[in-house]
């Protein structure tokens, strides 16, 4: 039977359109529109944040150096559009002052500023955003020249024609519609997504008291979730866990869940049923753990689950091909390179079984190259945020809300060199851009 949608069908033009408003859309759309270009940004729901704000992950990491030294300050090492941003939550209040995180630190943000912050530098830019619009297929010339992408709005069928694409959809999924080349995880799989919670109603002081001030949880709650688990009464399948005060009063931000499906397989939230187990699984565990929280730790005796979510927080899906790959051992050597557009000092972070597992990179660095968002084959496109081209541990730390910020700046200013000197992303030298992230406070020569 034909398919039939009566709706006038829409077009337009622009010189860059950006397809998803987490952190590396908004970085790349501003940027790019800062610099005089006609930019769309296409998302779906009706904010922007994605992993951030949708998923909940609330906090801001990468931005600092881990250490050993217990005399040591905090050493930022992160700078340009990430800095200038969360300079914007603090102004407004949506900022949360420095949390020890293990042998790092981060900061917690509120989602709702988040969503605020972006609005105001999209309008301030001149950005044309269409929220609440789903990209359904990509234009492409030619067989291999992307030029815009089909949209479903409410409006109707929505068509973008792009003199550059930027998927930072955080799925490639314009690569994966494009078929440019995407792959998943390391053989396929991928790092269980978790159903992040707010939990309203704590004492934090005597919650902090109790446990300390280090977000991830001393090894007496790993304990006390373990034998809860193994009674029977609670399903809380993961034991290791990180807690965070928040910018607001009585509230902490809860990343303890591990969603599997029914046959106990790591979700890929690109499938639509793995996608479906997981937003209901990913409740029931936020609700058990919230419960066993009341009952068993100390704050928490008047606690309540305030929310959830939007989406399961999705750390891995599929990733894009590009033209360099960053591999494991470029993250555990700190290693430099003359074509790095971002800095990255966030340690690998494995999330599997009981126990996430983390490697740390100590008083140092590694930098992203520029061709790690540069498809190896076809043109018109480039991507960035957590699909980046990226080996499977090596992605479970390049993934996280600084850099992704740092990404989209950098692609912002590649897609505005190619468009201004009429050269194609593909031949773009990555040491261009990187001079222009330095004219923008990047500082990735300091």
């Amino acid at each position: 039977m034909p398919s039939t949608d009566l709706r006038p069908r829409l077009e337009c033009d622009c010189d860059v359109l950006v397809v998803g408003g987490g952190a590396a859309g908004v970085a790349a759309a501003v940027t790019a529109a800062e610099q005089g270009l006609d930019v769309i940004l296409l998302e779906r729901y009706g904010f922007c944040g994605g992993g951030a704000v949708a998923g909940l992950s609330g906090t801001v990491c990468g931005l600092y150096e881990a250490t050993d030294s217990p005399t040591l300050a905090p050493n930022q090492v992160v700078w340009g559009f990430t800095s200038r941003f969360v300079h914007a939550l603090k102004e407004r209040g949506g900022l949360g002052p420095l949390l020890k995180y293990g042998k790092t630190w981060t900061h917690v943000h509120d989602p709702l500023v988040w969503r605020e912050v972006a609005d105001a530098l999209l309008r301030q830019a001149a950005v044309r955003v269409i929220l609440h619009s789903v990209v359904t297929s990509v234009l492409v010339e030619g067989g291999e020249r992307i030029e815009g992408a089909v949209a479903y709005t409410k409006e109707g069928e929505l068509t973008v024609r792009a003199r550059i694409t930027i998927d930072a959809s955080g799925d490639a999924d314009l690569m994966a519609m494009s078929g440019m080349g995407t792959f998943t995880g390391q053989d396929g799989r991928v790092q269980n997504p978790t159903m992040i919670f707010r939990l309203l109603g704590v004492d934090v002081e005597h919650f902090l008291t109790a446990y300390g001030r280090d977000t991830i949880m001393p090894l007496e709650v790993s304990e006390l979730i373990a034998a809860a688990n193994a009674s029977g009464r609670f399903a809380l399948p993961r034991h290791k866990i990180w807690l965070f005060p928040t910018t607001r009063p009585g509230e902490l931000l809860c990343n303890c869940t591990r969603v599997l499906g029914p046959d106990g397989r790591e979700l890929n939230a690109t499938l639509a049923q793995d996608l479906t187990d997981a937003e209901i699984e990913g409740r029931l565990q936020a609700r058990a753990y919230a419960d066993f929280f009341r009952e068993a730790l100390a704050g928490c005796e008047h606690s309540f689950m305030n929310d959830t979510g939007v989406q399961v927080g999705v750390r891995q899906t599929r990733q894009g091909i590009g033209r360099t790959l960053l591999r494991n051992a470029d993250i555990l050597a700190g290693r430099k390179s003359a074509e790095g557009i971002a800095r990255s000092p966030w340690p690998i972070e494995l999330h599997a079984g009981v126990k996430p597992v983390v490697n740390w990179l100590l008083d140092d660095w590694y930098e992203v190259p520029y061709g790690c968002f540069v498809p190896q084959k076809g043109s018109g496109l480039l991507f960035a945020g957590r699909c980046l081209s990226a080996e499977h541990e090596a992605v479970a730390s390049a993934r996280v809300t600084a850099q992704c910020f740092a990404y989209g700046h950098a692609i912002g200013h590649a897609a505005t060199l190619s468009i201004n000197e009429r050269i194609d992303a593909h031949r773009i030298d990555g040491r261009e851009v990187r001079t222009l992230l330095n004219q923008h406070n990047a500082r990735l020569d300091d």
